[in-house]
């Protein structure tokens, strides 16, 4: 019976745990706000072949949004070749970007990285190849806690865009849920700068 006790406590106490973790990161991406800076960071989110999938299209859209509203003179977009895409991620965006009339010479390529962590080291170190300070990042908004963290273990001056598509609200509640493990997993390894 004790054990029985001690088994609905931990349950409990985990359920709490992981509702709470969910609704802090929603709360984070949901009220997050840009600052002017000098570029916007866009994270990759895996592409169909060659064209980018509903959230990266998303991503993009919040991206180049920002840049016409002035919000950074560059755009470094971020991303990666992963299974299943015959292109890596960056070069997709790239192409996105420039047929909505962004100048070449105002996107930066990162294509190097395969992981948020990755995503965000290496686009550190093109902000300091092409002298670039602070920017804005965009990703999907359950993903900007765990973004912010990381960001802020690299010391890369970032305020956060999050984007939120509401009819694929089943894959951004599941993002979401991934996001309670990965958040907790960033949070103990705070000190693994090679993450």
């Amino acid at each position: 019976m004790r054990w029985a006790r001690v088994a609905v406590t931990l349950g409990v106490v985990g359920s709490v745990l992981v509702v709470g973790t969910a609704a802090w990161i929603y709360h984070f991406g949901a009220v997050a706000q840009p600052k002017p800076s000098d570029c916007i960071l866009i994270l990759g989110c895996g592409l169909y072949g060659s064209f980018p999938s509903p959230f990266l299209r998303d991503r993009l859209e919040r991206g180049l949004q920002l840049y016409r509203e002035g919000y950074g003179a560059k755009i470094i977009v971020s991303g990666g070749q992963g299974p299943g895409e015959t292109i890596t991620e960056a070069e997709a965006m790239q192409r996105f970007l420039l047929r909505n009339g962004v100048p070449p010479a105002d996107i930066v390529i990162e294509d190097r990285s395969t992981s948020t962590a990755t995503n965000l080291r290496y686009s550190l170190e093109k902000m300091q190849e092409h002298g670039l300070q602070s920017a804005v990042i965009v990703s999907n908004r359950f993903h900007l806690a765990r973004v912010a963290i990381l960001a802020a273990r690299f010391g890369l001056d970032a305020t956060f865009s999050g984007t939120y598509a509401p009819e694929y609200w089943t894959a951004e509640t599941a993002g979401l849920l991934r996001e309670v493990a990965a958040f907790w997993w960033v949070l103990a390894t705070v000190h693994d700068t090679s993450l």
